[in-house]
């Protein structure tokens, strides 16, 4: 397994490969590897003759209060699991060598990362778009995977790809979770055991929210009521927000018709936890 530190030798690396004809699969992430990660770099080997792993903590998607010096960094550890899954290279560039002196250039998809995580964190989504203009320009790979736990960063890197003509296909995996429906994030380390087990309230609000829209509740109000409600029930947790959605715009919908998607994130201490649930409505045979 390979580890490429600069831009200019990943670049390189994929143009190589293409010209043999060998089709590249690409997992983009921060570290921290966990069982999703290992989930998305699964579904690339058995789809792709090659597959690339990043692994940058990129600073510009980390506000000026936020825990980009607190974030999770084992390269050890993340390397060792990416050879079990026999990933071929690994793309591990400095912060300088992704944003050398002089770097100006900044990518916005200013109607989809407006809401929900762009108004908690005003400058991430900006940085995930430069990022990820950046990283499919070099690593240049036939198929990108993202996880669904973050929707709103899988929506607008569809969008960023369409508009940009960004290379390859990009796969959304399924949500990966621990037994008791917490999400798998590289965040959870930071949990508490008191914590840890208030954390999955926030699967079981959405939960019930996609109970209720199964039941007949079509009133995007009334189903974000029964969330908070569940959501109110661990006295720990902070509700950022809970909303119904139209799973392409992302904009809150008044009344879910054929499908809608569930958002939600919460603070419990300083920590913040994202999740979503889909919802489509079968039709009466």
């Amino acid at each position: 397994m390979k580890t490429i530190r600069t831009t200019s030798a990943m670049a390189d690396w994929s143009r190589r490969l293409h010209r043999e004809g060998v089709t590249i699969g690409f997992v983009p992430t921060m570290g921290a590897l966990h069982e999703g990660h290992r989930a998305l770099i699964r579904a690339a080997r058995l789809a792709c003759d090659a597959v690339v792993v990043s692994i940058f903590v990129n600073p510009t998607q980390f506000g000026p209060t936020e825990d980009l010096a607190k974030y999770p960094r084992r390269f050890r550890l993340d390397r060792a699991l990416c050879a079990k899954e026999g990933v071929d290279a690994i793309f591990a560039p400095t912060a300088a060598a992704m944003y050398p002196a002089g770097f100006q250039t900044i990518v916005a998809v200013p109607p989809l990362a407006r809401r929900w995580e762009g108004e908690a964190r005003p400058h991430h989504f900006q940085g995930v778009s430069t990022v990820v203009t950046k990283l499919l320009s070099l690593v240049q790979p036939d198929t990108t995977w993202f996880g669904q736990k973050d929707f709103q960063q899988a929506a607008l890197v569809h969008q960023l790809a369409k508009d940009l003509n960004l290379p390859g296909a990009l796969r959304v995996h399924p949500t990966v979770r621990e037994r008791d429906g917490l999400a798998l994030s590289s965040r959870n380390v930071y949990l508490s055991a008191q914590q840890r087990e208030a954390a999955p309230v926030l699967y079981r609000a959405l939960q019930a929210g996609a109970a209720v829209i199964r039941e007949g509740e079509r009133r995007g109000a009334r189903i974000q009521r029964v969330m908070a409600r569940v959501a109110a029930t661990e006295r720990a947790v902070k509700a950022e927000y809970l909303a119904v959605c139209d799973p392409s715009s992302l904009e809150p919908v008044r009344t879910v018709q054929r499908e809608a998607i569930l958002l939600g994130a919460i603070r419990i201490g300083t920590i913040r936890l994202l999740d979503n649930l889909p919802v489509t409505i079968r039709a009466k045979s």
